[in-house]
């Protein structure tokens, strides 16, 4: 699967509907129609053709071909270079979408249809609107779309894509009915009973020489494994031996031996690691969550935003969390993505596993659409400060409290009244009133 700069290309599992659309970010709109139209790592690209779009008035039949694809970009990209500097780190928005491979596939006409309901229905561009974003729809394969559109509106504004991914799998649902490809039992069928093959049982030991020693690998990938960790290959009349030589530092021959037997248990095979050779046992983990190590480093991120003191600070705190190729928010959507991948990988009948992977890292990836252009705002950010209280200070004694509650109790209010007659009532009245203290102003 070919990546192009800033972009993920994740293909959809199926569910109940047999029209799955994926949504992407991407920050060049040229690259992403040069992979388009280009040959990927597998092959898969043939035949790459424009079937749909709308960008206000350009000829696009004449920037369809291949060769025209800088001027496709850039007419794609005016309304985003308009903005200049409060232009989105990620203009380009992409949506694939996948049929179903048990129905026939749809023609070019029926998927221009499908590209136009998805932009409508994403807000990209609905019907009738005259500042709506600019779009093309891109096939370079069977039973694939492509849409690609920048978010970036002719009256200067942004689409919020906040809730695309929503309204994308809804509209999809819809036209799968629609087009009459609804699945009739989208449940996974059970896989006939397999018999398992027990797989060999290696041990890997330390001698009483001070070698270390992997006994039960006999077949030739358990000795590429070992080979590649460091081990020794030794055959004599003693037989096929995998030994770390007694002159290995022992930090080295706890490595070797650690890294021999992960191997070994990812090819499926049943390893007996001696404790004294095993990382995980001899340390105890030096973070808080034990071997969670990435919850560890967020909630040391978590630390960092709370002792920011002002917006600079609390920018390179959250920087950590949401950059857009290295944060902790975009790997989790990788991470998302990788998992569904896997799982179809591993199982094919688990695409609805599968696909709940992919749908939760939309919701990252319209988590991370809805904080473009955060850096810039933390930045402005500044602490708030508590106002001056301009008042006279006087020693914190019994006498204040019981004045201050004289003055403000009824007894002293009759006082007032009945000391009207007099000439010094307003300044009487006035000495019996506490010194009006303004309150300090909270959040």
């Amino acid at each position: 699967m070919a990546r192009s700069p800033g972009f993920l290309f994740a293909l959809p599992f199926e569910v109940d509907t047999a029209m799955i659309p994926q949504l992407h970010r991407a920050s060049s709109t040229a690259e992403i129609l040069t992979y388009l139209y280009g040959p990927d790592e597998g092959g898969n690209h043939t035949n790459p053709r424009l079937i749909a779009g709308d960008v206000h008035g350009a000829p696009i039949e004449q920037l369809a071909g291949p060769d025209s694809l800088p001027d496709l970009a850039q007419v794609l990209d005016e309304p985003v270079e308009r903005l200049g500097a409060s232009a989105p780190k990620r203009p380009t928005w992409v949506c694939s979408v996948r049929s179903d491979s048990r129905r026939p596939d749809l023609t070019d006409p029926q998927w221009a249809t499908v590209a136009r309901r998805l932009v409508a229905a994403a807000g990209i561009a609905p019907d009738g609107d005259p500042d709506a974003c600019r779009w093309v729809a891109v096939r370079n394969q069977p039973r694939q779309l492509y849409v690609v559109a920048t978010l970036a509106r002719e009256d200067g504004s942004l689409h919020n894509a906040y809730r695309d991914a929503f309204r994308l799998h809804s509209e999809c649902h819809v036209l799968t009915g629609e087009m009459g490809h609804q699945l009739t039992n989208p449940y996974p069928k059970l896989r006939t009973q397999e018999t398992p093959v027990a797989a060999p049982a290696i041990t890997i030991t330390h001698e009483f020489s001070g070698s270390v020693v992997a006994k039960g690998a006999n077949d030739d990938l358990s000795a590429s494994l070992l080979k590649h960790a460091g081990f020794q290959l030794t055959e004599d009349w003693y037989g096929r031996r995998h030994r770390v030589p007694t002159t290995t530092p022992v930090t080295d021959k706890v490595a070797i031996a650690t890294h021999a037997a992960e191997m070994l248990r990812a090819a499926r095979y049943v390893v007996d690691l001696a404790p004294s050779l095993d990382t995980a046992r001899m340390s105890t983990p030096a973070h808080p969550l034990g071997p969670y190590a990435a919850g560890a480093e967020l909630l040391q991120i978590t630390e960092r935003i709370r002792a920011a003191e002002h917006g600079d600070d609390l920018q390179r705190a959250v920087d950590h969390l949401l950059h857009p190729e290295h944060g902790a928010l975009e790997c989790v959507r990788e991470a998302l993505e990788a998992a569904g991948e896997h799982i179809n990988d591993l199982d094919d009948e688990a695409y609805q596993l599968a696909d709940r992977f992919g749908v939760a890292a939309d919701f990252v990836s319209s988590a991370q659409s809805e904080l473009d252009g955060w850096e810039a705002e933390l930045r402005r950010v500044r602490p708030w400060q508590q106002p001056r209280i301009e008042t006279r200070w006087r020693s914190p004694k019994l006498t204040d409290s019981r004045g201050a509650a004289r003055a403000t109790s009824p007894v002293a209010a009759k006082a007032k009244a009945s000391s009207t007659l007099g000439a010094g009532t307003a300044d009487s009245g006035a000495a019996l009133r506490p010194s009006p203290v303004p309150e300090p102003r909270t959040r």
